[in-house]
């Protein structure tokens, strides 16, 4: 079989479904409240049940009676309902989503979220929640982009909120530029490609490594890199999603551990080494998502280096090689299917190429991350998928999304080297 032309769509044909999904849809304050009654009815012809939660800045611009007639259900807008915290009412909402929708989330609400408030009903359900959180930003451009805002958004990606949007067009106050709430067609979409994946990797067993790796050179300073980890728990999620039974060996990161992923946390890349060869040959995947420190200090101090005492003007590291994790998987005589990593400053697709031969890969995923807009911090990511008779880009999007992407596609590239009966050597 040519796995050149191996597709890289869902094995089925048939289109997403969202049947049975509960949600609960918090609306924000803002303008872009009027499309709410659109993505509910939306929401609902794909077989959603919704309960809106109207925030009472979210009532300006829209009403209870419009979103209780479109939904079907009636619109919760108050905590200190009598009747329904009789029965916890907050809590019995929390436990029932299956997914909490924010749109539009302003940038009010964004900051009360990021804050831990708890001042009114749809803060409160979404402390309680252990639901998915999809947010749906929506304001002024230069709200958006103020250095507030962001800190918010970023706070939030690593508490696990996922974001669709803003989008960049012309906003109700007369200025252009990113800020419009994402088209309720789009923010459908966007909950179908996450939370109704295809089960292609049900029954599976997935290793992925994330984040970096910290090197000691004494107690308080080592040698390591900028990597987030957000790519690799991004993959942990979207093969969970996928049905597989997920392990997550990650470096120190500050993002919250995946729902229904296993977590080991490690430090040094012989941690991590340790970690994952104690059980590979039990795994069907292994994703060396990682950036591992390819060199640490030859020895470590026992005490803080005192630069007035021991450096005299200079610090002199003797560096030596860190164990490559990727080649002893690869070199195993029983060995699961496995995707290599490789960010890269220039000439991307050539060294991940012969990165891909060298290690004996089934298939790596390359970047370029001299592009602070897809480097190690940044929430997305633009990749090259390459296996040894093809490849596949996704073009710049969410990380999230690549992650379903590259999930799909190790899933059809596998299923393909079975198929023709290709064995590792």
């Amino acid at each position: 079989m040519n796995t050149s032309h191996v597709s890289t769509r869902a094995e089925t044909t048939e289109a997403p479904s969202l049947a049975g999904m509960r949600i609960v849809l918090g609306v924000g304050g803002g303008i872009a409240a009027y499309k709410t009654p659109d993505l509910v009815r939306k929401l609902i012809t794909k077989g959603c049940e919704v309960t809106v939660v109207l925030t009472e800045a979210g009532s300006k611009f829209v009403t209870t009676h419009t979103l209780s007639a479109v939904s079907g259900n009636q619109v919760r807008n108050e905590l200190w309902d009598e009747q329904a915290e009789r029965a916890m009412g907050h809590i019995e909402l929390a436990r029932w989503a299956d997914l909490l929708l924010l749109a539009p989330a302003t940038a009010d609400l964004l900051a009360r979220l990021a804050s831990g408030h708890a001042n009114d009903l749809l803060s409160t359900v979404y402390l309680a929640t252990t639901a998915p959180v999809v947010a749906a930003p929506a304001m002024n451009q230069a709200m958006w982009v103020h250095k507030a805002t962001q800190r918010n958004v970023d706070q939030l990606h690593r508490d696990g909120i996922e974001f669709v949007g803003p989008e960049v067009g012309d906003q109700a106050c007369g200025d252009v530029g990113p800020g419009r709430m994402s088209e309720p067609e789009s923010i459908v979409e966007f909950i179908e490609a996450s939370y109704n994946q295809p089960k292609c990797m049900d029954g599976l067993k997935v290793l992925i490594t994330a984040g970096p790796t910290r090197e000691p050179i004494d107690p308080v300073r080592f040698v390591s890199n900028y990597s987030s980890g957000r790519q690799g728990f991004a993959l942990a999620r979207a093969a969970h999603r996928a049905g597989a039974d997920v392990t997550l060996v990650s470096g120190p990161v500050s993002i919250q551990r995946p729902e229904g992923v296993s977590l080991i946390e490690v430090q040094t890349a012989s941690d991590m080494k340790n970690a994952v060869m104690s059980d590979i040959s039990n795994y069907d995947v292994f994703f060396s998502v990682a950036a591992v420190a390819d060199y640490r200090p030859v020895s470590t101090k026992g005490k803080k280096i005192k630069r007035h005492l021991e450096c005299s003007g200079k610090l002199v590291l003797d560096l030596e090689e860190t164990d490559d994790i990727l080649r002893s998987v690869t070199q195993l005589s029983s060995r699961p299917f496995v995707v290599g990593f490789a960010a890269e400053t220039h000439n991307t697709i050539e060294f991940g190429r012969e990165k891909l031969q060298r290690k004996g890969l089934d298939a790596i995923v390359v970047n370029d991350v001299s592009d602070p807009t897809i480097g190690f911090e940044s929430t997305e990511n633009e990749v090259t998928l390459l296996y040894p008779h093809g490849k596949c880009a996704f073009q710049k999007q969410s990380k999230d999304k690549i992650a379903q992407s590259i999930i799909s596609t190790i899933a059809s590239l596998r299923k393909s080297q079975s198929i023709s009966g290709i064995a590792h050597s």
